[in-house]
């Protein structure tokens, strides 16, 4: 499922912004078809005009039925009726999703315990490590997650530690069970402070699988984002 609401707060609009002659939310959409692992693949929309989108280029979308705080809780109202196992979250501003980091994502769900997965990828540049646009994630030895922040995270307060930054990339596997819960419990502290839905779990004590995997290439967050995906495109 690809959650799809038009009025971004940093970038209203942003998912019918033209990457060369097609759109950021139909790029990704269809970028995330051509990987054929999945039984189904829907937007589920807030807007009339993604909705439009989506079917008037023979893909399937619904319309959301409420306003939600987060991506995840639009995607547990379109799945709560659904008879489904695992359910992918696919941001809609991810054009260059590609299929083998979410074939490993999917792989996860062979260990029992893993409620939910996510992925990350490496970040080496110091600029982008210091932007709160980019969000963080530290994880343990068993390769769960620690904390999500904004902020910089882990703290070098030891210049000469060897220390490896991630950045978490959007896209995210549930057991239907884990995200029908997610969006019954009420929004979190640490969620509403970073605005960074995935707190909401740690915060009720499930942590999330993280899959470290190689550069997936720019989410479109801001205008200058838009400007480094036409390049990259």
């Amino acid at each position: 499922m690809i959650p799809a609401r038009y009025d971004a707060t940093r970038f209203p609009g942003k998912l019918m912004q033209m990457l060369a002659n097609k759109s950021v939310i139909l790029r990704t959409y269809e970028a995330t078809m051509s990987t054929q692992l999945f039984d189904d693949v829907i937007v589920v929309t807030d807007s009339k005009i993604i909705f439009e989108e989506i079917q008037s280029n023979r893909g399937k979308a619904v319309m959301s039925k409420k306003e939600h705080e987060s991506g995840s809780d639009r995607i547990a109202e379109a799945a709560e009726q659904m008879e489904v196992d695992i359910i992918l979250n696919i941001q809609g501003d991810t054009p260059f999703i590609k299929k083998e980091p979410l074939e490993k994502l999917l792989a996860q769900f062979d260990d029992p315990a893993v409620q939910v997965a996510s992925l990350m990828q490496h970040l080496t540049d110091e600029n982008e490590i210091n932007d709160p646009n980019f969000v963080k994630v530290a994880v343990d030895k068993n390769m769960d997650s620690l904390f999500f922040s904004r902020s910089v995270i882990p703290y070098p307060r030891d210049s000469q530690a060897a220390i490896a930054y991630y950045e978490h990339i959007g896209v995210y596997g549930f057991r239907k069970k884990a995200l029908i819960d997610f969006t019954n419990w009420p929004r979190t502290p640490l969620e509403a402070a970073e605005k960074i839905e995935c707190l909401r779990y740690l915060e009720n004590g499930i942590p999330l699988r993280m899959v470290c995997v190689d550069y997936m290439g720019i989410e479109i967050d801001t205008p200058e984002d838009l400007q480094r995906a036409s390049k990259l495109l």
